[in-house]
């Protein structure tokens, strides 16, 4: 049966709908709208913001000084967080990227989000959403947030996932990055390892192995999963007692033969003294002795 369809209508006398009207937009508020509950928006001198160690270590100079060129261009569109204490001083939680790309084109002033009473905690919780979001952050620094937030609040790992919005999953790899070595952490930043690189490195049992491995990582010699499965492979693991038993290259005692047949075949078609004849026979005889082993 053929279906019916309502006559077409022209653009001019089309309909807008509004989809959103029947959604519940309480549902939808964005993550600042939350965050800044309560903010107040002012302008601020960036000599009177205290800048202390953030979650984000690691900042590209040529991003910053895109950004930097963009600021310059169109002023800040997103303001800084800063959070007011007692004492009025003036700690910066949010946008470290957007305050450094500032500095560089020496600017006096700019708009800030200012917040009051706020806990440590929930002044971390506020800088890692921030941050992880809004500047893609890199996986240490993330891990490295996380276990700072773990330490400052006792909170457990489903609590974390709870408190951050991220998996439970996410949160345990993250922790087990944070509490890996700073070498294999400083390596994974400078050369952009992947991060089931360490993950699975730290999953290999101690020995030379894994010690070998861990200075190729710890180099850049080894920056992919899939070189690190190719080199655990090759690596080879012998159990203890056992001896490793090396076997010739395939097609080397094939090759061999052929070249013997060849050198016999073409002695016979010369002719030789019986003396040299008989030298010739012995040392074919010595070298298939040899090709047999």
């Amino acid at each position: 049966m053929a279906k019916d369809f309502a006559p077409r209508v022209s653009k001019r006398k089309r309909k807008t709908i509004d989809l959103t009207e029947s959604l519940d937009t309480s549902k939808f508020k964005l993550r600042d709208e939350r965050l800044l509950e309560g903010a107040k928006l002012d302008e601020m001198y960036l000599a009177d913001i205290n800048v202390k160690e953030q979650v984000r270590t690691k900042f590209n100079d040529a991003s910053l000084k895109e950004l930097s060129e963009n600021i310059k261009a169109n002023g800040l569109i997103q303001p800084l967080v800063v959070h007011r204490d007692k004492r009025g001083v003036n700690t910066l939680i949010c946008g470290e990227r957007r305050y450094r790309a500032m500095t560089l084109i020496k600017m006096q002033k700019c708009p800030v989000f200012i917040i009051e009473n706020k806990s440590e905690q929930e002044l971390m919780a506020i800088q890692f959403s921030e941050n992880s979001s809004r500047e893609a952050l890199h996986y240490i620094d993330k891990a490295d947030g996380i276990l700072n937030y773990q330490k400052a609040t006792k909170a457990s790992e489903r609590k974390i996932q709870a408190a951050l919005g991220i998996s439970k999953s996410e949160v345990h790899r993250s922790l087990m990055i944070a509490k890996m070595p700073k070498r294999l952490k400083e390596a994974a930043k400078k050369y952009d390892l992947e991060k089931y690189v360490l993950l699975e490195l730290d999953a290999l049992d101690k020995g030379a192995l894994k010690t070998k491995l861990t200075k190729l990582v710890t180099t850049g010699q080894i920056t992919k999963r899939a070189q690190l499965k190719k080199a655990i492979k090759e690596g080879g693991v012998v159990a203890a007692g056992k001896k490793t038993v090396r076997k010739a290259p395939v097609g080397r005692g094939v090759s061999a033969n052929a070249l013997l047949k060849a050198l016999n075949s073409h002695s016979k078609g010369k002719k030789l003294d019986k003396k040299t004849r008989q030298a010739i026979d012995e040392l074919l005889k010595e070298a298939q002795d040899i090709v047999d082993l």
